[in-house]
């Protein structure tokens, strides 16, 4: 049986079941609505680590529905945990880019968070980056119109990389970065801690000029 959820004016009070989802197909969208039991705007961290960031949003915004996608098993069961008693936050374990090309229903996502991804420093191993152009356009039929890209890296090399291919899109469109009080992830309190500069960018779905 699928999770299911109770439902009041303030969002989803308990929640029962597993929060990881296990897709049936892996060539089928999807469906949020029975996975989430309701239908709510969706964010998406992508690589959501042990949960941590996604948990506190989620708890923040319980109006919204969001969904941690990690490849790792270890990271997975960890967000798992403590996503067991937020009843509007679920897990997949999946490859980030298989999950939004292949899983998530187009038009479905108002805000995805790509939030320090790898950058593999090393220029013989750029090609593994996960910010490519087959990225951008999976990304851009998964957003709603108008929805957010949200990006964060400490290295400067790979931030321009990322502007240079978000130029290249006609589906995106840059804007100023809101100054929002997100919670802090694992890496950016690290990084914080190291007076390390953090890049930033917010990409908007717009409809290309014709």
């Amino acid at each position: 049986m699928p999770a299911r959820e109770v439902q009041s004016a303030h969002g989803p009070e308990s929640f029962r079941g597993s929060p990881i989802i296990e897709p049936k197909s892996l060539v089928e969208r999807l469906d949020l609505e029975k996975l989430f039991g309701r239908d709510a705007p969706l964010h998406v961290d992508l690589g959501c680590g042990d949960g941590s960031f996604l948990c506190a949003l989620a708890q923040r915004l319980p109006e919204k529905n969001f969904l941690g996608i990690e490849r790792l098993v270890g990271r997975v069961r960890t967000a798992a945990r403590k996503a067991a008693a937020i009843g509007n936050m679920r897990v997949l374990r999946m490859e980030i880019s298989y999950a939004v090309r292949y899983l998530l229903p187009h038009s479905s996502v108002e805000t995805f968070y790509l939030l320090f991804p790898d950058p593999w420093p090393k220029r013989r191993h750029w090609q593994r980056r996960i910010v490519n152009e087959k990225f951008f356009r999976a990304i851009s039929h998964a957003l709603t119109s108008g929805g957010t890209l949200c990006i964060a890296t400490d290295r400067d090399d790979y931030f321009e990389k990322i502007k240079e291919i978000a130029r290249e899109n006609p589906n995106f469109a840059t804007v100023d970065f809101a100054e929002i009080d997100l919670p802090h992830t694992k890496f950016e309190r690290k990084f914080r801690a190291q007076d390390a500069t953090i890049y930033r960018l917010d990409l908007r779905k717009v409809s290309p000029v014709r």
